[in-house]
């Protein structure tokens, strides 16, 4: 098998195994061939180790004071197809810094799998799961091939919002995003850095406004955002966008004949402004059926998929003034 493949023998061993360390691709690969050739009847340690049933959702704390609803509609999709394979779904806090709690889970073999809604910058727990060869989704991106991701490509979707409303015409932005050691605020502000770069207009022209986390600066923002003539307000996600927009309207400005607004993620709270918010959509349910699907297929020894790319859509609205008459 090895020499067919152009692989070692101890490679083909850990991928059969589960033990070691080998790229994901490499492992569904050899795996795929294995059980095409009766050399391999799916992942026994994988289904020696599933006996709970159980697989534990790590929600964000922060989840609980800003009323994230991508959190608990991917939530939804996690439950809706662990139900369907007869899982059962425990619900654990994830804190950063404090991976206590999800070590017991794991020590005492309470669950068989973790899928986390979202990755900091050296996070402690991916390193720790990865580490310890723990079967991982994540509803997002990293760097370890090991976990199973399921996330658009965010810079990409940012770029393409931003480069579509350079081209009606704006030339002016205020990029407002959250903490940047969350993976996804950095690549929407990248993804909007890319587009000014791609059609020539001078950062140094823009204002970006990273690590916004204290709402309380929202007042001075928006002076600092009409001094500087600002066109159109660029929001990280859709709670920065519902307090920016609730500010503007609660002191009198019209959207969008003052100021346009639009926000690289989107939710139901944006559909119900007057005017309903231009946005970048993504289905957070639809996300947590597929990474709850993939973690799944892989404890019962089936194959799945290592990365999944869920699709995306624009939505343009009548907060973007240059493209539609008020």
């Amino acid at each position: 098998m090895a020499k067919n493949l152009g692989v070692s023998k101890s490679t083909v061993s850990r991928a059969l195994s589960g033990k070691g360390r080998i790229g994901e691709t490499t492992r569904i690969k050899i795996r795929s061939y294995a059980q095409k050739h009766g050399k391999w009847q799916g992942d026994k340690q994988a289904a020696e180790h599933s006996k709970t049933k159980n697989i534990a959702v790590v929600i964000p704390t922060d989840a609980y004071t800003t009323s994230i609803p991508f959190f608990y509609e991917c939530l939804l999709g996690v439950s809706e197809v662990a139900s369907m394979l007869k899982y059962s779904v425990l619900i654990t806090i994830g804190a950063p810094g404090d991976i206590s709690g999800i070590q017991a889970l794991v020590e005492k073999n309470e669950v068989d799998g973790l899928i986390l809604l979202r990755n900091i910058e050296d996070d402690k727990l991916l390193k720790y799961l990865v580490e310890n060869h723990f079967p991982t989704g994540l509803a997002g991106t990293c760097n370890y091939e090991e976990v199973i991701q399921v996330d658009i490509d965010n810079r990409a979707a940012s770029e393409s919002l931003v480069s579509l409303l350079i081209g009606q015409g704006y030339r002016r932005f205020a990029t407002v995003v959250g903490d940047s050691a969350y993976h996804v605020n950095r690549c929407r502000c990248q993804g909007c850095y890319d587009a000014f770069d791609k059609h020539g207009l001078p950062r140094e022209q823009q204002m970006f406004y990273p690590n916004f986390v204290n709402m309380e600066l929202i007042d001075s923002i928006i002076s600092d955002m009409f001094a500087r003539k600002i066109e159109c307000i660029m929001c990280g996600d859709d709670v920065i966008c519902t307090r920016i927009m609730s500010r503007l309207q609660a002191e009198g400005y019209r959207i969008p004949r003052d100021i346009s607004i639009a926000s690289l993620h989107n939710s139901t709270n944006l559909d119900c402004f007057s005017p309903a918010v231009t946005s970048i959509n993504v289905s957070g349910r639809q996300v947590g059926n597929m990474v709850s699907k993939q973690l799944i297929n892989r404890l019962k020894g089936e194959a799945y998929n290592a990365k999944t790319n869920p699709g995306y859509e624009i939505l343009l609205r009548k907060s973007i003034g240059k493209m539609y008459s008020v």
